[in-house]
Protein backbone atom coordinates (compact mmCIF):
# COMPACT_ATOMS: atom_id res chain seq x y z
CA UNK A 1 0.00 0.00 0.00
CA UNK A 2 1.28 3.48 -0.94
CA UNK A 3 1.38 6.42 1.45
CA UNK A 4 1.42 10.21 0.98
CA UNK A 5 1.79 12.88 3.63
CA UNK A 6 -0.50 15.91 3.74
CA UNK A 7 -0.18 19.17 5.68
CA UNK A 8 -3.06 21.66 5.64
CA UNK A 9 -2.40 25.26 6.62
CA UNK A 10 -4.27 28.05 8.43
CA UNK A 11 -8.07 28.11 7.92
CA UNK A 12 -8.11 24.89 5.89
CA UNK A 13 -7.88 23.14 9.25
CA UNK A 14 -11.47 24.30 9.90
CA UNK A 15 -12.62 21.44 7.69
CA UNK A 16 -10.59 18.69 9.37
CA UNK A 17 -11.45 16.54 12.39
CA UNK A 18 -9.77 17.87 15.53
CA UNK A 19 -7.19 15.06 15.66
CA UNK A 20 -6.01 15.91 12.13
CA UNK A 21 -5.63 19.66 12.55
CA UNK A 22 -2.20 21.29 12.43
CA UNK A 23 -0.46 17.92 12.01
CA UNK A 24 1.14 15.94 9.19
CA UNK A 25 -1.44 13.44 7.99
CA UNK A 26 -0.53 10.02 6.61
CA UNK A 27 -2.79 9.00 3.75
CA UNK A 28 -2.69 5.36 2.67
CA UNK A 29 -4.00 4.54 -0.79
CA UNK A 30 -4.09 1.87 -3.46
CA UNK A 31 -6.06 3.54 -6.24
CA UNK A 32 -4.82 6.21 -8.64
CA UNK A 33 -6.30 9.61 -7.69
CA UNK A 34 -5.78 13.29 -8.39
CA UNK A 35 -4.58 15.53 -5.59
CA UNK A 36 -7.90 17.43 -5.85
CA UNK A 37 -9.89 14.27 -5.13
CA UNK A 38 -7.69 13.35 -2.20
CA UNK A 39 -7.85 16.85 -0.70
CA UNK A 40 -11.65 16.79 -0.88
CA UNK A 41 -11.71 13.31 0.66
CA UNK A 42 -10.39 15.02 3.80
CA UNK A 43 -13.40 17.37 3.69
CA UNK A 44 -11.59 20.42 2.29
CA UNK A 45 -13.55 22.03 -0.63
CA UNK A 46 -11.40 22.88 -3.66
CA UNK A 47 -12.51 26.57 -3.89
CA UNK A 48 -10.88 27.14 -0.48
CA UNK A 49 -7.46 26.03 -1.77
CA UNK A 50 -5.01 28.58 -3.16
CA UNK A 51 -2.00 26.40 -4.00
CA UNK A 52 -0.57 22.91 -3.63
CA UNK A 53 3.09 22.08 -3.10
CA UNK A 54 4.31 18.54 -3.76
CA UNK A 55 7.90 17.69 -2.86
CA UNK A 56 8.81 21.42 -2.99
CA UNK A 57 7.20 21.95 -6.42
CA UNK A 58 3.82 23.57 -7.05
CA UNK A 59 1.22 21.57 -8.98
CA UNK A 60 -2.37 21.97 -10.15
CA UNK A 61 -5.43 19.93 -9.19
CA UNK A 62 -4.80 17.30 -11.88
CA UNK A 63 -1.56 16.04 -10.30
CA UNK A 64 -1.70 12.31 -9.55
CA UNK A 65 -0.65 11.51 -5.99
CA UNK A 66 2.43 9.26 -5.80
CA UNK A 67 3.90 7.03 -3.09
CA UNK A 68 5.93 8.98 -0.49
CA UNK A 69 4.72 12.38 -1.70
CA UNK A 70 4.97 15.24 0.80
CA UNK A 71 2.05 17.57 0.05
CA UNK A 72 1.41 21.02 1.51
CA UNK A 73 -2.01 22.57 0.90
CA UNK A 74 -2.29 26.35 1.31
CA UNK A 75 -5.44 28.50 1.71
CA UNK A 76 -6.35 31.81 0.08
CA UNK A 77 -5.17 33.80 3.10
CA UNK A 78 -1.57 32.67 2.54
CA UNK A 79 -1.53 33.42 -1.18
CA UNK A 80 0.66 36.51 -0.81
CA UNK A 81 3.00 34.78 1.63
CA UNK A 82 3.52 31.48 -0.18
CA UNK A 83 4.12 33.08 -3.61
CA UNK A 84 3.25 29.91 -5.49
CA UNK A 85 4.30 29.51 -9.12
CA UNK A 86 0.95 27.81 -9.77
CA UNK A 87 -2.31 28.93 -8.16
CA UNK A 88 -5.32 26.62 -8.37
CA UNK A 89 -7.71 29.40 -7.32
CA UNK A 90 -8.30 32.06 -9.99
CA UNK A 91 -9.01 35.64 -8.97
CA UNK A 92 -12.72 36.52 -9.33
CA UNK A 93 -13.40 38.91 -12.21
CA UNK A 94 -16.16 40.65 -10.27
CA UNK A 95 -17.52 40.47 -6.75
CA UNK A 96 -20.96 39.15 -7.60
CA UNK A 97 -22.49 36.53 -5.33
CA UNK A 98 -25.04 33.74 -5.14
CA UNK A 99 -26.07 32.45 -1.70
CA UNK A 100 -27.65 29.28 -0.40
CA UNK A 101 -30.96 29.10 1.46
CA UNK A 102 -29.39 29.52 4.91
CA UNK A 103 -27.82 32.94 4.22
CA UNK A 104 -30.83 35.17 3.58
CA UNK A 105 -29.83 37.88 6.08
CA UNK A 106 -26.31 37.94 4.67
CA UNK A 107 -27.81 38.41 1.18
CA UNK A 108 -29.72 41.48 2.45
CA UNK A 109 -26.54 42.93 3.95
CA UNK A 110 -24.59 42.44 0.72
CA UNK A 111 -27.34 44.10 -1.32
CA UNK A 112 -27.49 46.95 1.17
CA UNK A 113 -23.77 47.54 0.58
CA UNK A 114 -24.31 47.56 -3.19
CA UNK A 115 -23.18 44.06 -4.21
CA UNK A 116 -24.93 42.09 -6.95
CA UNK A 117 -26.32 39.23 -4.87
CA UNK A 118 -28.63 36.43 -6.01
CA UNK A 119 -30.71 34.70 -3.36
CA UNK A 120 -33.87 32.61 -3.40
CA UNK A 121 -35.20 30.36 -0.66
CA UNK A 122 -36.03 27.66 -3.22
CA UNK A 123 -32.64 27.32 -4.92
CA UNK A 124 -31.56 23.67 -5.08
CA UNK A 125 -27.87 22.78 -4.77
CA UNK A 126 -27.61 21.81 -8.42
CA UNK A 127 -29.03 25.17 -9.49
CA UNK A 128 -26.77 27.12 -7.11
CA UNK A 129 -23.70 25.41 -8.54
CA UNK A 130 -24.89 26.01 -12.12
CA UNK A 131 -25.58 29.71 -11.54
CA UNK A 132 -22.23 30.16 -9.82
CA UNK A 133 -20.41 28.53 -12.72
CA UNK A 134 -22.32 30.02 -15.66
CA UNK A 135 -22.43 33.59 -14.27
CA UNK A 136 -18.98 33.59 -12.62
CA UNK A 137 -20.55 34.30 -9.23
CA UNK A 138 -18.91 33.57 -5.90
CA UNK A 139 -20.95 30.85 -4.20
CA UNK A 140 -21.42 31.51 -0.48
CA UNK A 141 -22.62 28.63 1.64
CA UNK A 142 -22.30 26.73 4.89
CA UNK A 143 -22.57 23.43 3.02
CA UNK A 144 -19.15 21.89 2.30
CA UNK A 145 -20.65 19.36 -0.08
CA UNK A 146 -22.09 22.12 -2.24
CA UNK A 147 -18.66 23.76 -2.60
CA UNK A 148 -17.19 20.42 -3.68
CA UNK A 149 -19.34 20.22 -6.81
CA UNK A 150 -16.88 20.05 -9.70
CA UNK A 151 -18.34 22.93 -11.72
CA UNK A 152 -17.93 25.43 -8.86
CA UNK A 153 -14.93 27.67 -9.48
CA UNK A 154 -15.47 30.55 -7.06
CA UNK A 155 -16.79 29.71 -3.63
CA UNK A 156 -16.40 30.28 0.07
CA UNK A 157 -17.57 28.49 3.21
CA UNK A 158 -18.97 31.10 5.60
CA UNK A 159 -17.59 30.36 9.07
CA UNK A 160 -19.65 32.71 11.23
CA UNK A 161 -23.28 31.95 12.11
CA UNK A 162 -24.26 35.46 13.29
CA UNK A 163 -25.40 37.48 10.21
CA UNK A 164 -23.76 40.67 11.52
CA UNK A 165 -20.46 38.85 11.89
CA UNK A 166 -20.91 37.11 8.53
CA UNK A 167 -20.90 40.35 6.57
CA UNK A 168 -17.74 41.51 8.37
CA UNK A 169 -16.15 38.14 7.58
CA UNK A 170 -17.01 38.51 3.88
CA UNK A 171 -15.66 42.06 3.66
CA UNK A 172 -12.38 40.94 5.20
CA UNK A 173 -12.10 37.71 3.20
CA UNK A 174 -12.63 39.37 -0.21
CA UNK A 175 -11.25 42.81 0.66
CA UNK A 176 -14.59 44.38 -0.27
CA UNK A 177 -14.31 47.65 1.60
CA UNK A 178 -13.21 49.64 -1.44
CA UNK A 179 -16.12 48.23 -3.48
CA UNK A 180 -18.88 49.18 -1.03
CA UNK A 181 -21.59 51.40 -2.61
CA UNK A 182 -24.56 51.59 -0.20
CA UNK A 183 -28.17 52.06 -1.28
CA UNK A 184 -27.50 51.15 -4.89
CA UNK A 185 -29.56 47.94 -4.99
CA UNK A 186 -33.01 46.83 -3.98
CA UNK A 187 -32.86 44.73 -0.82
CA UNK A 188 -35.99 42.89 -1.90
CA UNK A 189 -34.95 41.67 -5.36
CA UNK A 190 -31.36 42.83 -6.06
CA UNK A 191 -32.42 45.23 -8.84
CA UNK A 192 -30.62 48.53 -9.38
CA UNK A 193 -32.18 51.69 -7.92
CA UNK A 194 -32.67 54.87 -9.93
CA UNK A 195 -33.83 58.29 -8.78
CA UNK A 196 -37.39 59.14 -9.73
CA UNK A 197 -39.45 62.35 -9.63
CA UNK A 198 -41.79 62.65 -6.69
CA UNK A 199 -44.75 63.27 -9.02
CA UNK A 200 -44.31 59.84 -10.58
CA UNK A 201 -44.60 57.96 -7.29
CA UNK A 202 -46.95 60.27 -5.37
CA UNK A 203 -49.79 57.73 -5.50
CA UNK A 204 -47.60 54.96 -4.05
CA UNK A 205 -46.35 56.63 -0.89
CA UNK A 206 -47.99 57.39 2.48
CA UNK A 207 -49.31 60.88 3.21
CA UNK A 208 -46.74 61.49 5.95
CA UNK A 209 -43.93 60.61 3.55
CA UNK A 210 -45.26 63.03 0.92
CA UNK A 211 -44.89 65.92 3.33
CA UNK A 212 -41.44 65.05 4.64
CA UNK A 213 -39.58 63.79 1.58
CA UNK A 214 -38.80 65.02 -1.90
CA UNK A 215 -36.14 62.48 -2.90
CA UNK A 216 -37.22 59.03 -4.06
CA UNK A 217 -35.69 56.00 -5.75
CA UNK A 218 -37.39 53.14 -7.56
CA UNK A 219 -36.13 49.63 -8.22
CA UNK A 220 -35.76 49.11 -11.96
CA UNK A 221 -36.78 45.48 -11.53
CA UNK A 222 -39.61 45.12 -9.00
CA UNK A 223 -40.53 48.86 -8.90
CA UNK A 224 -40.34 49.10 -5.11
CA UNK A 225 -40.10 52.77 -4.05
CA UNK A 226 -37.50 53.90 -1.51
CA UNK A 227 -37.14 57.14 0.44
CA UNK A 228 -35.17 58.48 3.40
CA UNK A 229 -37.15 57.65 6.53
CA UNK A 230 -36.39 56.25 9.97
CA UNK A 231 -35.33 53.00 8.33
CA UNK A 232 -32.75 54.95 6.32
CA UNK A 233 -31.09 56.20 9.51
CA UNK A 234 -31.13 52.68 10.95
CA UNK A 235 -29.49 51.30 7.81
CA UNK A 236 -26.86 54.03 7.92
CA UNK A 237 -26.07 53.08 11.51
CA UNK A 238 -25.83 49.43 10.49
CA UNK A 239 -23.40 50.25 7.67
CA UNK A 240 -21.30 52.44 9.97
CA UNK A 241 -21.02 49.56 12.48
CA UNK A 242 -19.97 47.13 9.74
CA UNK A 243 -17.32 49.46 8.35
CA UNK A 244 -16.03 50.17 11.86
CA UNK A 245 -15.67 46.44 12.59
CA UNK A 246 -13.67 45.90 9.41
Amino acid sequence: MAVAYFSFYAELNDFLPRHKREVRISHNFTLRASVKDVIESFGVPHPEVHSIEVNSKFVDFTYIVQDEDNINVYPISLGATVKASISVQPQPETYNFVLDIHLGKLANSLRLLGFDTLYRNDYEDKELARVSSSENRILLTRDKGLLMRSIVVYGYYVRQTDPNKQIVELIQRFNLLKHVAPFRRCIRCNGLLSQVNKELVISEIPETVKKLNDEFHRCQNCHQVYWKGSHYDQLHSFIDRILKDT
